[in-house]
């Protein structure tokens, strides 16, 4: 009877999913253990789609809902449908992967200091408790056009000669958090000779290399020049991957610069180059051949070649061929990345919103809105500013404008008022708008973009999902500040970058951290801050005692290596 039960389950699911184009079943069913006698089944069905690019249909109950379209599974794309509220939307997602990375570990895969099933987790298993469902398709989005509201998708699975695997999905709303790939600078040889480090597979990728590497090394047939060439391993880039796995490779030989502070990058130099590891600055590759990395020395412009067994390229990101057409679509070229408001919505386009390594906001400057502020704040038209009119807006200045927050702090004003002083720094009753401008005019220079990092998307993932669990509550009450080019106040307080440190481990369990608060600080104390961090940021419970267990098992191990060496020499 159970297998009975089981076809007639599995003739529902394809009357439920008719894109399947044939299904054949071939099953054997042994009636008891001491019984001669088996049963066989033969089923077969076809299904009535044509080939080519399908359109999926909505499997929404209730066809009011707003079709949501999610692009990607990184920490933006994860932290949105962690916080999300699935049961107001039909949620789609499309990604090339059904998992989410915690990428910030993936230079201790390449050396095993953790292991690469460790830091990963079904992105199933992360919103299954959330409310409402979604659909999950495991492919990649290859166009996305935005004046009919679609995207076209391709399954990334290998695809038979029977039908292309590519389908449409439509939205009503888009949220683009592809990511970014590497940036390459179209250097010579790059994408034939170096290994990259951004998915798990880069990872275990280099982590077979290295082994090889000194495989090779210990041939009998090698001279002494060509064993060394082997085992010289060569790290592109002086970003906190590129640091991050100089350290872990250094610590894995020994036992079997995004800008970081200036204190930090002069420890980390100093560290390195103790421990046998030669760091170049001023550098840029020109070429990579499959035996040596041909450099140019900036000051002197001298050219010099190193040969390598190994070399992983870590520069920096780049804009994904799907995120350039989308570009092109907007009106938005020449750019590295999409342009968003301070609200994540991509300028040019209605509805869609981007977020992550492949999106950069767009703060729109005081000066632009100086005039209208002023109109805003001189209720009584007298062509001047009281202070007491000043105060009654600054509140929503700050908000809409972050750049006076941080000019303010820069230079070390207690309060908002101070701004209208003279140049003598005499307090002012009033102000004309010419005075005005010359209070505000160089709050602009504040401005910084924020770094492609996985703390800024989680942070834009979180502030987006609780943008959109709130969109009805506040199209009636809006929370965000006054519109000073239009009448009433923007639905939601635009997004707030809040930043909370970087580490930089440097290996031997030493690790340097910039805090908040212009904090830095260096040594085996920090090392444990950072394994606290990190255990505390894993995404499921699953992983975080994983990535303990790993970490506890390579402190056994190296104890157990130490006191044996120590035995061993004492004897």
């Amino acid at each position: 009877m159970r297998g009975f039960s089981f076809f007639r389950q599995a003739s529902r699911s394809l009357r439920d999913y008719p894109s399947f184009s044939k299904l054949l079943v071939l099953v054997t069913v042994r009636l008891s253990p001491s019984s001669a006698h088996s049963g066989g089944l033969v089923a077969y069905s076809e299904s009535q789609s044509k080939h080519g690019t399908h359109s999926v249909e909505s499997s929404q109950t209730d066809p009011k809902k707003k079709r949501l379209v999610v692009l990607g599974t990184g920490w933006a794309g994860t932290s949105f449908l962690k916080d999300m509220n699935m049961s107001s939307f039909d949620v789609q997602v499309v990604s090339p992967r059904n998992y989410f990375a915690f990428t910030p570990l993936l230079p201790s895969v390449t050396c095993g200091t953790v292991e690469a099933r460790s830091i990963v987790e079904p992105i199933r298993n992360i919103i299954k408790k959330n409310i409402g469902e979604l659909q999950f398709w495991e492919a990649e989005c290859v166009k996305i056009d935005a004046a009919n509201k679609k995207v076209l998708c391709r399954s990334n699975h290998d695809i038979n000669s029977v039908g292309n695997g590519e389908f449409i999905l439509e939205y009503d709303y888009l949220v683009v958090a592809l990511g970014a790939q590497v940036n390459t600078f179209n250097t010579s040889g790059v994408m034939e000779h170096c290994h990259f480090l951004k998915e798990i597979e880069d990872a275990q990728r280099i982590r077979r290399s290295v082994i090889d590497c000194f495989e090779r090394a210990v041939l009998p047939n090698l001279n002494e020049e060509e064993r060394r060439t082997n085992l010289h391993f060569v790290i592109v880039g002086g970003g906190p991957t590129g640091v991050e796995f100089a350290a872990e490779l250094h610590d894995f030989v020994q036992e079997d610069l995004v800008k970081f502070d200036e204190r930090i990058s002069s420890y980390a130099e100093q560290k390195f180059q103790r421990d046998g590891i030669e760091v170049q600055t001023g550098c840029r590759v020109v070429s990579v051949s499959d035996k040596v990395v041909t450099m140019k020395e900036k000051s002197k412009g001298e050219i010099s070649s190193i040969p390598y067994g190994m070399i992983v390229w870590s520069t920096g990101v780049g804009t994904r061929p799907v995120i350039s057409d989308f570009m092109k679509q907007i009106g938005q070229t020449d750019r590295r990345a999409l342009a968003t408001d301070e609200w994540l919505r991509v300028k040019g386009s209605d509805n869609v919103y981007a977020l992550g390594d492949c999106a950069t906001i767009s703060q729109r400057k005081v000066m632009e809105d100086i005039s209208t502020i002023f109109k805003a704040a001189d209720k009584d038209n007298s062509g001047t500013l009281t202070v007491k009119e000043f105060q009654d807006v600054i509140e929503d200045v700050l908000v809409r404008y972050p750049q006076v927050g941080l000019y303010l702090k820069s230079k070390h004003l207690r309060k908002v008022t101070d701004l209208l002083k003279d140049s003598e720094g005499n307090d002012r009753e009033e102000v004309d708008i010419e005075g005005f401008k010359l209070a505000l005019s160089h709050v602009d220079s504040q401005m910084k973009s924020l770094p492609a990092t996985a703390q800024v998307a989680a942070q834009q993932g979180a502030y987006l999902a609780r943008c959109f669990n709130r969109m009805e509550e506040c199209k009636d009450n809006p929370e965000g500040p006054l519109r000073f080019r239009a009448s009433g106040r923007h639905q939601f307080r635009p997004f707030r970058y809040k930043h909370f440190g970087q580490f930089a481990p440097l290996g031997g369990e030493q690790t340097a951290a910039e805090l908040p608060g212009d904090w830095v600080s260096l040594g085996h104390s920090t090392q444990w801050l950072w394994y606290s961090v990190y255990a505390s940021k894993q995404v499921s419970w699953r992983t975080r005692v994983l990535v303990v267990s790993d970490w506890t098992r390579r402190f056994i191990l190296e104890g157990t290596r130490v006191v044996f060496e120590a035995t061993r020499k004492t004897l």
